[in-house]
């Protein structure tokens, strides 16, 4: 579990904030002179229920950091289609990987621990797939929580399925705030100008085996990966709790400021 509800505000369906240039025959979009680079954020796919239709879903807090940091949202729900992945890679500058439920541990070679809440297998299809082709396509990305385990796992990494049962409970991740060590040097000691944070989090998984070209730049205190940052060039920085919901906004716009900063000066 990386996002449970409550942790954001919710906003459903189609966003007047969100822009969509995925129909046949659209010529390419970008955001106009001065207005900002164009940054996708990913979104949970929820299945139909009784007579409630899928929903495709965000955390509002995602688009509120983006937009406050100079970036156009634009919110991305779970289509997988080749056309439409090829489209969001062509036309957005920068790319936000949200919370959500756990990757399948099938896919980083594992069986399922009782604890684990498995996405959606529309969201797990699309959004692998995403990342492989984002990652390798060099543009700056911004993993957060699940974005983070997504990333590693999609690079040849596993998780730690639950850290209560395999970790101990001297840090509470599930919910609330802890302190974060962070690597001297790092790109996110110097966005943050300090070694050491105060996080909000919401998690029960973490980093075990490190994905390539992925390296570990902040530890809590009971040694789980905290961050992560590319080793390959290029702006790729994952962290493990939520900036965009935290009330220390220097904290939040220092990062996400960062991802919309390397998004427009690579356009």
């Amino acid at each position: 579990m990386s996002e449970r509800k409550g942790v954001a505000n919710r906003v459903v369906g189609s966003l007047c904030i969100c822009l969509f240039w995925i129909g046949a025959g659209c010529q390419q979009a970008h955001a106009p002179a001065g207005g900002g680079p164009l940054i996708g954020i990913t979104s949970v796919y929820e299945l139909a229920k009784g007579d409630k239709s899928a929903q495709t879903t965000v955390g509002f807090a995602y688009v509120r950091a983006v937009a406050e940091n100079g970036g156009v949202p634009v919110v991305l729900p779970t289509v997988d289609d080749e056309r439409i992945l090829q489209r969001y890679l062509g036309t957005l500058d920068g790319l936000v990987l949200v919370g959500g439920d756990d990757i399948p541990p099938e896919a980083y070679g594992e069986q399922a621990d009782k604890t684990v809440k498995p996405l959606t297998k529309e969201r797990y299809d699309f959004e692998r797939k995403l990342i492989a082709r984002w990652l390798a396509s060099g543009k700056p990305l911004l993993g957060v929580c699940l974005g983070m385990q997504f990333t590693n796992v999609v690079s040849g990494g596993s998780l730690i399925q639950d850290i209560p049962s395999e970790i101990g409970a001297k840090v509470d991740h599930h919910k609330g705030y802890h302190r974060v060590d962070i690597e001297p040097g790092s790109n996110l000691a110097n966005l943050l100008g300090a070694t050491e944070t105060s996080v909000l989090s919401s998690h029960h998984q973490a980093v075990k085996r490190l994905g390539k070209d992925l390296r570990p730049i902040a530890h809590s205190e009971d040694g789980v990966v905290e961050a992560l940052e590319r080793t390959d060039g290029g702006f790729g920085l994952f962290v493990q709790w939520h900036p965009e919901s935290m009330t220390d906004l220097a904290h939040r716009d220092a990062i996400y400021g960062a991802l919309v900063h390397a998004a427009a000066t690579r356009q």
